[in-house]
């Protein structure tokens, strides 16, 4: 039986059912084909401010309910992403250019996320305070009322419901912005999936739509907490946004995270270790390893396999499960991606591997001989481009590693780690990976970058989640009223 209905959700939103757009309707584009695959709404202004005022009287009750009843929501949510995971991965695979894969381990990230969040609503809500008078007193978490959830085109669905799922456990009612690139994959199907669960009508609203939509939901008075996920420019502007509305508001942005590849280095492993941290979803990952910097020592042998890994690879229609790389998401980005091989090339970078495209299908592209202050190198390209980098030792490689306004994800490939863990000490960063790429997500763990890259761990885990999506209330107890001299 299938999840998704397409007339459901043609020229239309989420918001207490399928209802026209205000806003208007957008295509749904295959960027492997250039292909319409139908339109889907486009939410304006007031879309968001009817779906926020829905939200608002819609979330008191939810929050009412007995803890195991959200939880059994979560849970059923869960199980029919694991149901339907042939055919979600099928609109991840067409509407986000997804290989087959990546396509399948976002579906079950989406699934691990929902069980994870369905032990939030029985998570301990508070503790009992020290007080120095004749009363209890307590701090609990509440929910914090309506979020903003504003999510991105590159891993539509895992970074739409690492918020949304938590967020809703926690008795919170949600208003999901998914990028108009991926509004179906990354929107419909969550819309879905919540509505077939049995979550009370009004608790979720999903909108697609522009900065418009976006701009809306940040300053809507009723949506207290905004998540957003998407690039450092954006994420600048949503949080001066939300300043000016004192808005509580979790940035998860950009990166150029850095591989450090020591001397004693399984080389062959390196290698592919590089290769997936570089090209893996056509490098449009915020995580993506963006520099690689390799012991001098062994540079060249490490280029040599690694642009052996990039020749290898097969680009074309994720569509076809023989496919590793797919295309990139419109021609906008993959005229910057090239830009910025191209300049770094003609600055004197060697293109060992790649360095060029048929459509939108960019090759894995592997440049040596970069310097500090090549394009590809210094900014955060998100395409499947791989920079290499030599240091001569140790306290180079830090001083290398820490030079960035970003601070997202760090890879040390060594046989000796204790050694990298001393390093990864003196580099600022949110997540830290001994003998492994930069690239990785469980439901379980906190994640988060520091600097450019955001606000620090917002999501993952009981306590990163219960931080983001609840306010912190203090309540005292006393058996009489306090006599006052007035």
């Amino acid at each position: 039986m299938s999840l998704l209905d397409q007339q459901n959700w043609t020229s239309s939103v989420y918001s207490g059912g399928w209802v026209p757009a205000r806003g208007g309707d957008a295509p749904v584009t295959e960027p492997a084909t250039g292909s319409e695959l139908g339109r889907i709404g486009s939410a304006g202004a007031e879309d968001v401010a009817a779906a926020a005022a829905r939200a608002a009287q819609a979330q008191p009750a939810w929050a009412a309910l007995p803890y195991e009843r959200r939880a059994e929501v979560l849970r059923r949510a869960g199980a029919l992403f694991e149901q339907h995971t042939g055919e979600i991965a099928g609109w991840l695979r067409r509407e986000a250019g997804s290989a087959a894969g990546k396509a399948a381990f976002e579906v079950h990230l989406a699934v691990t996320e929902c069980y994870e969040a369905s032990g939030l609503p029985s998570q301990p809500s508070g503790q009992v305070l020290a007080t120095a008078r004749p009363r209890l007193s307590l701090a609990r978490r509440v929910p914090a009322g309506t979020v903003g959830v504003i999510a991105p085109f590159n891993f539509p669905l895992i970074l739409g419901i690492r918020s949304v799922a938590p967020a809703l456990a926690l008795g919170n009612a949600v208003v999901l912005k998914p990028d108009p690139r991926t509004a179906v994959s990354g929107g419909a199907v969550i819309a879905e999936v919540f509505a077939a669960a049995g979550l009370p009508d009004g608790v979720l609203h999903v909108l697609p739509g522009g900065a418009e939509a976006g701009e809306a939901l940040v300053a809507e008075p009723s949506v207290r907490v905004i998540s957003f996920t998407g690039s450092t420019a954006a994420g600048r502007r949503v949080g001066e946004a939300a300043g000016r509305h004192l808005k509580r508001v979790h940035l998860e942005l950009g990166g150029n995270s850095a591989l450090i590849v020591m001397d004693d280095a399984d080389l062959d492993r390196a290698a592919a270790a590089g290769a997936w941290g570089s090209f893996l979803h056509q490098g449009q990952i915020c995580m993506t390893t963006g520099r690689h910097l390799v012991h001098e020592s062994v540079a060249d042998a490490y280029v040599e396999r690694l642009a052996a890994k990039a020749e290898a690879l097969t680009v074309g229609d994720p569509r076809d499960d023989g496919t590793a790389l797919g295309p990139i998401i419109d021609a906008g980005q993959r005229d910057k991606v090239h830009r910025l091989v191209t300049a770094s090339v003609d600055g004197g970078a060697r293109l060992a591997a790649g360095g060029g495209y048929s459509g939108l299908f960019y090759r894995p592209t592997v440049l040596d001989g970069v310097r500090t202050d090549s394009p590809a190198y210094t900014e955060e390209v998100f395409g499947p481009v791989a920079p290499v980098l030599r240091f001569r030792d140790a306290d180079e490689a830090a001083r290398l590693a820490a030079d960035s306004p970003y601070g997202l994800s760090l890879g040390i490939l060594t046989a000796d780690p204790l050694r990298a863990l001393e390093l990864a000490e003196r580099i600022p960063t949110g997540i830290v990976h001994i003998n492994d790429q930069t690239v990785d997500d469980e439901a379980v763990a906190p994640f988060g970058g520091l600097g450019a890259s955001g606000t620090g761990s917002r999501f993952g885990g009981p306590q990163a989640n219960l931080a983001a999506f609840t306010e912190t209330q203090w309540v005292t107890v006393q058996s009489e009223i306090t006599p006052y001299p007035f």
